[in-house]
């Protein structure tokens, strides 16, 4: 084993881990309130084809449309699907459906939680993950109260995959891919503040048409993907108890609570992978 390989490890990714803290992330995201996708769930009609656009955008299987019982199985994202569409019974043989993935939220506890910064917040808001940085912990998995992101465990060099809202396109001045392709106009792209405006005045302009609520204005301490609906969130299959309190103040919490041998454990067993990296192609060969 290579001491020095050994110690360089440990230090490039221990060092910004103790001197930034996961406060960083949280702080950050506070800056930021830019961009952001309204849902209008009264307009979708269950075509997919966000989900094709989606795998396509991210080179990912395409989905099978032709199984309508799909709608039936209140699936969630996957690391071979971003988003995913599922349908919901209403009264008198109406349908309703609802898009999932990764919300975005504006103090994004994935990224609180990161130790390495590998998930990470851009300029946009766009919350996405750094492979080069990601030490494998998961944190941003057990912390995230959406159940965004998702391992491959399939992989021998596993990724962590979620939406990332189509960030390659974004900085090609391109909408996201789902937003984009929908011959509904389910969605709408643009400032968060402005997507929340647009919001009020369908609801304000239609009271019978949506409820009184903007899921995502405040759940989580904000999201920038934003849902309106004819119906209660609930019975869409959204979450109904995460509250208004932003995630990075309970995993911050956890964090400092946690002893700081645990949380290294997983940078002490990165940096014996790597010392003994060598050893192991010599011994193959």
């Amino acid at each position: 084993m290579d001491r020095r390989i050994f110690l360089k490890t440990i230090g490039s990714w221990a060092g910004p881990m103790i001197a930034a803290g996961p406060l960083r992330a949280a702080e950050s995201a506070l800056t930021y309130e830019s961009i952001g996708v309204l849902v209008d769930e009264s307009r979708c009609v269950g075509c997919r084809k966000c989900e094709i656009a989606c795998a396509e955008a991210h080179n990912l299987p395409r989905p099978e449309l032709t199984e309508a019982a799909l709608f039936r199985r209140q699936r969630t994202t996957t690391e071979v699907q971003l988003t995913v569409v599922n349908g919901y019974p209403g009264a008198n043989d109406e349908e309703f459906f609802a898009k999932r993935q990764c919300m975005h939220c504006l103090q994004p506890a994935c990224v609180s939680a990161c130790l390495t910064e590998a998930m990470h917040m851009t300029k946009t808001g766009a919350v996405v993950w750094d492979a080069s940085k990601c030490m494998g912990c998961r944190y941003c998995m057990l912390s995230c109260p959406f159940d965004a992101p998702k391992f491959e465990y399939h992989k021998a060099v596993p990724s962590i995959r979620k939406c990332d809202f189509c960030w390659d396109r974004l900085q090609k001045g391109l909408q996201p891919a789902c937003v984009e392709i929908c011959p509904a106009k389910v969605m709408l792209f643009g400032r968060r503040t402005e997507l929340l405006e647009v919001a009020r005045a369908r609801i304000y302009g239609h009271p019978e048409e949506y409820i009184h609520h903007i899921y995502g204005e405040h759940e989580a301490g904000g999201t920038r993907w934003l849902y309106i609906a004819p119906v209660s969130f609930s019975r869409l299959g959204f979450r109904a108890d995460v509250g208004n309190v932003s995630y990075p103040e309970y995993t911050e919490q956890f964090l400092y609570s946690v002893p700081l041998v645990l949380i290294l454990l997983p940078v002490l067993l990165l940096a014996l992978n790597k010392a003994t990296e060598p050893e192991r192609v010599d011994d193959a060969v």
